[in-house]
């Protein structure tokens, strides 16, 4: 489906941080990513005390001498932590990375910002425990807090701006997560069934034959005998071609289009029955929330101050 990957990214956008890319492996190609630092053993967690990590932080400068690769509406992103991202995408791909993919690594880390400022607008702060905990998980996963300190240190981050980034994290997945839940969970539906063919001739034949009078579905099973043409049920933006759900959804049950045509070929569509509130599968689901997410992202993108700083 054309959200698939539009969900997936969005998924993913809490790997900006090692944290995150420690605690789920999330990555674009599916691979999960390694942490830096990662050779030293895992001790387990309870080595690792709620309060351990604020007194291994290194005193770095201030994180407002550090560079920028981004700044969204005032809010920046720090170059290093861009540069690590770089890195994981070009590591899990296994190549270097394309001018359209470094966009796409620009892009995702302007798409976490606004996320994170959309759930700062709606009052989400994250529970500190909850906070506390990942950096605590963190800590075990790379050997401890010094060697996450060290980390830290190398990354240009001091205990506020890592405590931060960890913090935009968790907003930008809370409201992705409230953008999905408000997609329906119920829309209206159609049934319907296709003939295609792949030359214009043989679909005006077809559809001659169906002016005639002759029966649909047999005509749908003389050319796909295996799935009988069935599409089956599905709710408007589902469908890839725009042409073919807008003229299959403006029928009436038992009629059908004329010829129509599409990269895939030469379509006619029957519209076979229609629900006007039909429950939506899981997969129709994430799709429409896939739709829902990307059409917030692009609003906030349009009325954003967005600088990308980084080359």
């Amino acid at each position: 489906m054309k959200w698939k990957h539009h969900i997936k990214l969005i998924a993913c956008l809490s790997s900006l941080l090692l944290a995150f890319a420690v605690m789920t492996g999330c990555s674009r190609s599916g691979v999960q990513t390694s942490e830096p630092g990662a050779a030293s053993p895992v001790p387990a967690a309870s080595q690792v005390g709620p309060s351990s990590i604020t007194t291994m932080l290194p005193a770095a400068s201030a994180t407002a001498a550090a560079p920028l690769a981004v700044q969204v509406n005032g809010e920046g992103i720090l170059l290093s932590e861009y540069q690590a991202e770089l890195e994981r995408y070009r590591s899990a791909i296994g190549k270097d990375l394309s001018p359209e993919e470094v966009k796409r690594v620009q892009t995702d880390l302007v798409d976490q910002v606004l996320l994170a400022q959309g759930a700062q607008e709606n009052s989400f702060q994250p529970d500190p425990a909850v906070l506390q905990t990942h950096i605590d998980q963190l800590a075990a996963k790379m050997g401890g807090t010094e060697a996450l300190a060290s980390w830290m240190a190398a990354n240009h981050y001091t205990e506020a701006s890592f405590r931060q980034a960890m913090e935009r994290s968790l907003q930008a997945a809370w409201m992705r997560d409230r953008i999905a839940a408000q997609a329906p969970q119920a829309a209206v539906q159609i049934h319907a069934r296709q003939i295609l063919v792949y030359n214009p001739a043989q679909a005006n034949e077809i559809y001659t034959q169906l002016q005639a009078g002759k029966d649909f579905a047999t005509l749908a099973k003389e050319i796909s005998p295996l799935t009988l043409g069935d599409l089956g049920w599905f709710p408007k933006g589902y469908l890839i071609d725009q042409d073919l759900e807008k003229a299959v959804f403006a029928l009436e049950p038992g009629q059908y289009t004329a010829v129509i045509q599409s990269p895939a070929g030469y379509h006619i569509l029957q519209m076979i029955e229609r629900d006007a509130q039909r429950q939506l599968p899981p997969e129709m689901l994430r799709s429409l929330q896939g739709q829902a997410l990307q059409q917030w992202l692009q609003q906030r993108r349009s009325q954003a101050n967005i600088q990308v700083l980084a080359p």
